[in-house]
């Protein structure tokens, strides 16, 4: 059974490593004001296989390091989680979400009504765009 509870920074930086930058040093996916956002895990019997971070702003809202560990993708735990922080950003307040998506999983996030708002650009050899829709 999966469960999604809130989670410490710290707690997201060894699968933010693992799964979106391996190649990196561990630093790299530290976000500068991680001690300001929503960090969010999901479980599957007590281990955590997921996880994303949220940072409101007013009526923005952005999610940040979004990661499933490589065996758990496509079984619909990343769609739980991402529901999971829209509900909290309405609860917050905020009527924007939005995210720099790799293009590699721009469908994944047009099934939650998020549509491209920005030119493709580049970190590193990776291709994303701003990604982004009303609550």
């Amino acid at each position: 059974m999966i469960s999604i509870r809130a989670i410490t920074p710290d707690q997201t930086y060894p699968l933010r490593h693992s799964v979106l930058w391996p190649d990196k040093p561990f630093d790299y996916v530290k976000v500068e004001n991680d001690h300001e956002g929503y960090h969010f895990g999901a479980f599957l019997d007590d281990e955590l296989v997921a996880v994303i971070s949220l940072f409101v702003n007013g009526q923005d809202s952005r999610f940040r390091k979004f990661a499933a560990r490589s065996d758990r993708q496509r079984q619909g735990i990343g769609t739980l989680l991402l529901n999971h922080v829209m509900a909290k950003t309405k609860e917050l307040g905020a009527t924007t979400l939005w995210c720099d998506a790799r293009l590699d999983a721009a469908d994944f996030y047009r099934r939650f009504g998020m549509e491209a708002v920005s030119e493709v650009f580049y970190k590193g050899p990776i291709a994303y765009a701003k990604f982004s829709r009303t609550l």
